[in-house]
């Protein structure tokens, strides 16, 4: 399998996806609801998402039948054929469908290869917005708009990064606890909340304002992100040598036997060099 001829596949379609996005920014879009996890992020969809998800499938499909690889896309019936094949392709076609609606930054094009065992081996991820390309491939590096990516953490604070404001958290206490820790470990002056991107930006916004980090706590009820949420960026900070785990600091469950979403282990991204 040739992983650079796959990688540039993956971003001519998220870039083809990217020129839908771009074209109905500024549009106000008809929002409809689907069955998602306990958030109302989760839950809706716009018949943008779904014309991103056709054009990507029109790019990935081919590679589907010529090298046997599966496929999970968000807006696709999961038909389990990923746990048969040594690969998948995982795709959110549109990450950030809330900030979308709302015409704030933060959504997102993603897809990535991911082997049986849940290991990435491709991550593209396409920001609409400012028009920038990140991607990895598994023992070759991460890039940003086709150069070689090194990280440079320059603030003097800790960049906390979420979905949800801090304050509107059910375990405010535990995550302001795991928060100082690293402001003292690292003599940091404060955290700064960075919110209201989709899951995927949130882990390139991590990247971008170090020293920081997102973390999802396990919890019981779905939702804590789906795997297509997590796929391309957990390649891209394996590449940058950076922890992108479950809440415990284990690998991350990307190939999850019994449902897409990751509440039952959470997640911690950190960019704490």
């Amino acid at each position: 399998m040739n992983l650079s001829q796959l990688n540039n596949i993956a971003i001519k379609a998220a870039l083809s996806a990217g020129k839908v996005i771009q074209k109905y920014m500024n549009d106000e879009v008809k929002v409809e609801q689907k069955k998602g996890g306990t958030s109302y992020a989760s839950q809706v969809v716009t018949d943008v998402d779904i014309e991103c998800e056709n054009i990507i499938l029109s790019h990935l499909l081919p590679t589907c039948d010529e090298f046997d690889i599966a496929l999970l896309s968000e807006e696709t019936e999961d038909d389990g054929s990923r746990f048969e094949k040594d690969f998948f392709w995982c795709v959110d076609p549109m990450d950030g469908t809330l900030a979308f609606i709302n015409k704030y930054a933060g959504f997102s094009v993603s897809i990535a290869l991911i082997a049986k065992d849940g290991t990435p081996f491709i991550g593209v991820v396409f920001d609409p917005s400012t028009n920038t390309l990140y991607h990895a491939i598994k023992g070759k590096g991460a890039f940003k708009n086709g150069h070689p990516w090194g990280i440079m953490n320059l603030n003097k604070h800790l960049s906390y990064v979420t979905d949800r404001k801090l304050k509107d958290t059910l375990h405010l206490t535990e995550i302001e606890s795991i928060l100082n820790k690293h402001i003292e470990n690292m003599s940091l002056t404060g955290v700064k909340e960075i919110a209201g991107a989709g899951a995927v930006m949130n882990g390139i916004l991590v990247l971008e304002n170090g020293p920081g980090c997102m973390l999802k706590l396990p919890k019981k009820e779905n939702g804590g992100g789906s795997i297509w949420d997590f796929a391309a960026t957990a390649c891209i900070y394996q590449e940058l040598g950076l922890p992108a785990t479950n809440f415990e600091g284990g690998k991350l469950d990307l190939n999850r036997k019994d449902s897409t979403f990751m509440n039952h282990e959470g997640v911690f991204y950190a960019n704490l060099m």
